[in-house]
C-alpha cells in the first residue's frame, strides 16, 4: 500500500507563510499526479493545488499566493503558502494518484491531514 504523510502545518499570523510537505512511501510502483486539498469546518473539501508532469492547477482563491512543487526522487510534494489569510485555515490533505505493487491499478491515496490555522 501507499502511505502519504503530511507535515508543516501549524499556527501562523495573517500575512505569514508556511510550507507543507507530503512524503509518499510504501510499495510504490509509480506516482502520477499529486495535489493538496483542504477542508474547513462546515465546508466541503476543495482542491487547492495539483501538479501533474509540468502542469499545475490552483484554486482561484490561492492563485498567486501558493506554489506547489515536487521532488520526484524523494516522492515528495510541497505546498508553499505565502500571504496567508484567515480563510485559508483548514485541514490540508495530500493526495496522490499512485500504483501500488499489490494493487495492480492506479487509485487515489490520501494523507492524514495537517492543520493550518491562520490567526485573524
Amino acid at each position: 500500500q501507499v502511505q502519504l504523510v503530511e507535515s508543516g502545518g501549524g499556527l501562523v499570523q495573517a500575512g505569514g507563510s508556511l510550507r507543507l510537505s507530503c512524503v509518499a512511501s510504501g510499495r510504490i510502483f509509480g506516482i502520477g499526479a499529486m495535489g493538496w486539498y483542504r477542508q474547513a469546518p462546515g465546508k466541503q473539501r476543495e482542491l487547492v493545488a495539483r501538479i501533474s508532469g509540468g502542469s499545475t492547477n490552483y484554486a482561484d482563491s490561492v492563485k498567486g499566493r501558493f506554489t506547489i512543487s515536487r521532488d520526484n526522487a524523494k516522492n515528495t510534494v510541497y505546498l508553499q503558502m505565502n500571504s496567508l489569510k484567515p480563510e485559508d485555515s483548514a485541514v490540508y490533505y495530500c493526495n496522490a494518484d499512485a500504483v501500488a505493487l499489490f494493487s495492480g491499478s492506479s487509485r487515489d491515496y490520501w494523507g492524514q491531514g495537517t492543520q493550518v490555522t491562520v490567526a485573524s
